[in-house]
C-alpha cells in the first residue's frame, strides 16, 4: 500500500482517480484472500495497469500531455481488453472503466502546430496575382462565355 500511497502522491490530479480504482480494486495484494473479500484484479492485471498509469503521470509531469494522452487511451484500452477478457470481475468493471474514461477525458493535447511553409503575408500583399491567370466568370453563363450576350 505503501507504493500505491508514493504513485498518488507523484501522480497528476487528473489522473490519480484511476490509481485510487486500481489500488483499491487489487486488494492491495499480499493478504491471503478470506472467503469473504471484496471482488480484486487479478495481481499482474493491477501491476500492468499501475505500471501504465505511472507512465501517464510521468508524461504529465514532463508536460507532455499529447505522450500522455496516448500512454491515458493505451491505458484505457488495456482496462477495456481486461473487462472484454472477464478478467474484471463485474462489481468492478464500471468503476475501473469509467476512471479510465475520466483520465482519457481530462488530459488535453494541444500539439505545436509549424507555421505553413508559403504562407500568405498578412499586410494585403498576397492578393496580387490571386487568381492565378483565371477570369472571373459572371453567375449564370455557361462555360467559355464570359458573361456577356448570350446570343
Amino acid at each position: 500500500m505503501i507504493q500505491v500511497a508514493k504513485r498518488l502522491q507523484r501522480a497528476s490530479t487528473c489522473f490519480a482517480p484511476l490509481l485510487l480504482a486500481a489500488a483499491a480494486l487489487a486488494g492491495c495484494g499480499g493478504h491471503p484472500r478470506r472467503a469473504s473479500a471484496q471482488p480484486s484484479l487479478p495481481r499482474a492485471l493491477a501491476q500492468r495497469l499501475a505500471a501504465q498509469s505511472d507512465d501517464v503521470a510521468a508524461r504529465l509531469d514532463a508536460r507532455d500531455e499529447c505522450g500522455a494522452l496516448a500512454a491515458a487511451r493505451s491505458l484505457q484500452q488495456e482496462t477495456i481488453g481486461a473487462i472484454n477478457a472477464h478478467s474484471v470481475p463485474g462489481a468492478l468493471q464500471e468503476p475501473l472503466s469509467s476512471a479510465a474514461a475520466r483520465v482519457v477525458a481530462r488530459i488535453r493535447c494541444t500539439p505545436n502546430v509549424s507555421p505553413a511553409p508559403h504562407a500568405e503575408p498578412l499586410d494585403g500583399e498576397g492578393d496580387r496575382g490571386h487568381d492565378h491567370g483565371h477570369a472571373k466568370k459572371e453567375h449564370g453563363g455557361k462555360h467559355g462565355d464570359e458573361g456577356g450576350d448570350n446570343g
